[in-house]
């Protein structure tokens, strides 16, 4: 009898690794949705820009230019605009795979496994309530510096403020109004939203370019002298604390791939759009600034409204309230970002079972998910109601780019996995219009989308070759051959996501070992950087995946493998505090996934039940982590007798050995 339950144990434990890795199966047909596709490229792209260019230019700038990195805020948001855009290639790119709602959480289920999906997913979820939070309390600032603080002070003789700390010197009703207003006009559907979004972000670009021309010429280089403190003054250290700052006024460009289900042509709106908000939104900050540290002495800045009252400095009135309603409209589209993609990443964990499933209803007449817009608005406008707008920034940027990272590692991760195993996320290049009754055409659209499996040509070759040794590198076969396609590059991404971890750490603790050069600090450094460069050159040497893509983000592994060291240096740089309320956060999550998620997960309903009620001598025959598959004849199974540690590494029997050719030849006589 113990040994029953033994065996009953090992294999409840062995299901349980296997539901927490399962991935997402897409239906071939990705453009159905129950959502309304309705938006062309310009409208995706004002979104990104709307959603971007909000906060982060009209409070942050002077923040980090004041208490951060000072004129050094032009090389802290090029670093961090380089980063976004490495992050934002590997969007585009997913983007056009799979067009749903959802974005990196999507992305994540479909190439890492459902548990690191929820984990994203669960942090995405936090990052627009707090985005939607901090602009809503950055929007009520604004209006209470116009008004000459009359707002802050006759809350504070009403309530008598709060006095806890971590908390805002005051509940900010109007920032609780503002999110609950703003989440209702969501309500009446998606191209009534992006018709007022994309009226709000041309005024706030006309603003912008309003100010980059007004500030130039008024520019004084003399503010940028030795005599202010220089262009450097907080060094190199204020330089990068101030990019992961300001990698904050960059995150909306994701909500361009949330959008995806809502896009008539996402295959090519999503990478054009994305491209072109981040370049734009960049080059717009990198000027703004310039001008701003330009036209006043960083120490005269005033981070909460810097902009205007920098102008009403130079006695620009006019220019103080032309900026003051240009700030309220780029926070508006800000806010109406992150509240449109909020109840989105509600609808797709909900849609796959991993969150209660009456967030995965849709409003047949608006078709808007309106108990999620519901629930969206009233949690961001309690977080704005007493939170303030530091904690809220600083709480929001390490689950953003814990996001970028694991969306760069699963674009590495898809490129080298072999075909069978992804046939099932095919894009059409062009949406099928919703009128079209011509079956020849659907058929067509299929057909384009799918592998013609008729006959073993080159493109089956290709295929078989995915995630193998390159011809040229037949050399490291026996180390590097005896592992079944891909997993070895799956193996080596992880490994440098923990070796850029350990580098980034290295250079925030010993920096000054190494830059004087201390011995044992370099030998230390110089194996981590070794051993990461090794894992990037064992990727590098397999064959790739790209048939059927649309875009493809350049110089793979390369450009994602930048991207997550870039990430993960930012991440290093946050609050201690932070991290332990990222920690919290993940906690409650993982409590609603073991206890909801995972037994409710849509992809486990393909699966049977645990075989609890099987007898003692089969579940003797069993090894740990081992399950059962059919051997191709009918009537018939096997038993894999595959550990949890083989099927993780993808590490093979010598018995499951076949060459290539033989491989090929057996799938090309299992088509005919």
């Amino acid at each position: 009898m113990p040994s029953s339950r033994r065996a009953i144990l090992r294999h409840i434990l062995s299901g349980l690794c296997v539901k927490m890795n399962r991935t997402k199966s897409v239906p071939s047909d990705v453009m159905e949705t129950p959502l309304n596709r309705c938006l062309n490229t310009f409208d995706i792209a004002l979104l990104g820009i709307g959603h971007m260019v909000g906060a982060g230019i009209y409070v942050l700038t002077g923040t980090v230019a004041k208490e951060m990195a000072g004129p050094g805020i032009i090389l802290s948001f090029v670093l961090a605009g380089i980063i976004s855009m490495l992050a934002a290639l590997c969007y585009a790119e997913f983007g056009t795979r799979v067009p749903k709602a959802g974005s990196a959480y999507v992305y994540t289920y479909i190439s890492m496994g459902e548990f690191w999906a929820f984990v994203i997913g669960w942090n995405i979820l936090l990052e627009h309530m707090l985005g939607a939070a901090s602009v809503a309390r950055a929007w009520s600032g604004y209006v209470d510096s116009m008004l000459g603080g009359w707002i802050g002070n006759t809350t504070l003789e009403l309530t008598g403020g709060i006095q806890e700390p971590g908390l805002a010197q005051y509940p900010d009703i109007l920032a609780f109004v503002v999110c609950i207003v703003y989440a209702a006009a969501l309500a009446g559907g998606v191209k009534a939203t992006a018709v007022f979004n994309s009226l709000l972000t041309l005024v706030n670009i006309a603003v912008m370019i309003l100010v980059i021309s007004v500030g130039f010429w008024y520019a004084d280089t003399k503010n940028w002298s030795e005599a202010e403190g220089g262009f450097l003054p907080y060094g190199i250290g204020g330089v990068i604390a101030g990019a992961a700052t300001c990698f904050y006024a960059f995150v909306g460009f994701d909500s361009i791939a949330t959008s995806g289900e809502e896009a008539k042509n996402p295959a090519v709106s999503i990478p054009i759009a994305t491209v072109l908000s981040l370049f734009v939104v960049t080059i717009g900050y990198i000027l703004v600034s310039a001008a701003l540290t330009l036209m006043i002495p960083i120490s005269e800045i005033n981070p909460a409204a810097s902009l205007p009252e920098a102008f009403g400095q130079l006695n620009l009135s006019w220019a103080k309230y032309l900026i003051s309603i240009g700030a309220l409209c780029g926070m508006t589209t800000t806010l109406l970002g992150s509240l449109f993609a909020l109840p989105r990443c509600m609808y797709a964990m909900a849609s796959d079972g991993l969150l209660f499933s009456c967030f995965g209803k849709i409003n047949s007449t608006t078709q808007v998910p309106l108990l999620n817009l519901v629930v969206s608005g009233l949690l961001s406008a309690c977080l704005a109601l007493v939170f303030d707008l530091a904690k809220l920034v600083e709480f929001m940027s390490i689950g953003t780019l814990l996001a970028y990272t694991i969306v760069s590692a699963s674009v590495i991760i898809l490129r080298y996995r072999p075909m069978e195993r992804i046939t099932t996320i095919r894009v059409p290049a062009v949406a099928a219009s919703p009128d079209d009754d011509d079956d020849d055409d659907d058929e067509d659209v299929v057909s384009q989308s799918s592998i013609d499996t008729s006959s073993p040509t080159s493109d089956m070759i290709e295929e078989v070759l995915a995630g193998r040794l390159k011809s040229q590198f037949r050399c490291l076969e026996p180390l590097l051959g005896r592992f079944e396609p891909g997993s070895v590059v799956s193996v080596a991404v992880i490994l440098f996501i923990f070796l850029s971890f350990a580098i980034c750490v290295e250079l925030k603790v010993s920096w000054t070992q190494l830059y004087t050069g201390t011995w044992w600090a370099l030998l230390i450094y110089g194996f981590i950087i070794f051993a990461a460069s090794t894992c990037v050159a064992v990727i590098a040497v397999h064959n790739q995946n790209t048939r059927g893509l649309v875009f493809k983000v350049p110089l793979v592994p390369f450009v994602p493998a930048l991207g997550i060291f870039c990430n993960i240096l930012l991440m290093v740089h946050l609050d201690t505090v932070t991290w332990v309320r990222f920690f919290v956060w993940v906690c409650i999550g993982m409590v609603v996934y073991f206890l909801y998620g995972i037994r409710n997960s849509k992809e486990g309903e393909v699966c049977s039940s645990y075989s609890i009620l099987m007898t003692t001598s089969e579940a003797g025959k069993m090894a740990w982590g081992s399950f059962k598959g059919t051997n191709g004849k009918k009537g018939t199974t096997t038993t894999n007798k595959h550990t949890i540690f083989e099927r993780f590494t993808g590490r093979s029997r010598p018995e499951d050995k076949k060459s290539i050719v033989e491989e090929s030849e057996n799938e090309a006589s299992g088509y005919s």
